[in-house]
């Protein structure tokens, strides 16, 4: 498997003097296998577009593009390159889009291709040329052939986000963003007036279960994007049920599951390349032994092969 970065950024496309050695284009990963030729697009935020340009020179020479877009959840950030994606309006090309959708009537191919009506854009939906199939996923184990077996698991976000686990041929890769720790929503305060000891004990000990779930989820793997958007302060001040990692949480996660390798991934739009750097110093260990977990933070452009 060979994992690219085109979009590492978070919540708005972020282009500027500040953001030129991390990038600033929003969520979108390739993954590529050699042996079947196969490639997996994962989110398909601003970078898809870079990486739509990339597949009309390089795959389109070899035959008809088809290839599977799996999208982590429908916030704008994560779908909003899509109607820039230019292998869409071949009539030749073949589309799988998979992902998680929070309201059965609202379906995948509406809220994706919502996106693409005269309100909004010049190419209506309807118009584009490719055969393009749409897919709800939910939590669970899928064969998706050629010896590629994909996990899902729902995460901690304000809408029904999907985290993926893909193993082939003895190595695996697991994405866990958008997502936030579980906590605990019922008073633990026993002056607080709604305190019930009860529910304020169960309420931990769900927190507590789901946590190790999606640690339990990432056991192990060969690498780990994690979404990584706030240092524990800023977390801490007013970004609780937002839906977002701080690197301490994510770090300690990851060593706690024996990862081998993480990327930090959905940086905040505010965040410049100065200021990961400073990060880069005390959460990154890209020396780290066979032992223990290396971390580093994405970018766009960036290769990995497993």
């Amino acid at each position: 498997m060979k994992i690219k970065f085109w979009g590492v950024r978070g919540s708005i496309p972020c282009p500027g003097p500040n953001t030129v050695k991390y990038g600033g284009n929003t969520p979108c990963i390739e993954l590529r296998f050699n042996d079947p030729d196969r490639l997996i697009i994962i989110d398909a935020g601003s970078g898809i577009r870079e990486l739509g340009n990339y597949m009309m020179a390089h795959d389109l020479p070899k035959g008809p593009i088809q290839t599977e877009l799996f999208l982590t959840h429908t916030h704008w950030d994560h779908i909003m390159g899509f109607p820039f994606f230019t292998p869409i309006y071949l009539p030749t090309t073949k589309l799988k889009v998979y992902g998680p959708v929070t309201h059965e009537e609202d379906t995948l191919e509406n809220i994706v291709g919502g996106q693409m009506t005269y309100r909004y854009f010049p190419v209506r939906g309807a118009e584009l040329a490719a055969q393009i199939e749409y897919t709800n996923l939910k939590e669970g184990r899928f064969d998706l052939g050629d010896g590629i077996i994909l996990y899902t698991k729902y995460l901690n976000h304000p809408i029904l986000c999907l985290g993926y686990r893909f193993e082939y041929k003895g190595k695996i890769f697991c994405t866990a963003y958008d997502t936030e720790p579980f906590q605990n929503l019922f008073s633990s305060d026993q002056d607080d007036p709604s305190y019930d000891e009860a529910m304020a004990t169960e309420g931990a000990q769900v927190a507590k279960e789901q946590n190790e779930l999606i640690e339990k989820f990432f056991a192990g793997v060969d690498l780990l994007i994690h979404d990584t958007q706030y240092t524990q302060a800023e977390y801490e001040n007013g970004k609780f049920g937002w839906g977002h990692s701080s690197f301490e949480y994510a770090c300690a996660a990851a060593k706690r599951a024996k990862v081998k390798a993480m990327a930090l991934f959905h940086h905040d739009p505010m965040r410049t390349d100065a200021q990961i750097e400073e990060l880069c110093a005390t959460h990154c260990s890209p020396d780290a032994d066979a032992t223990d977990t290396k971390i580093f933070f994405a970018r766009d452009g960036m290769e990995i092969e497993l």
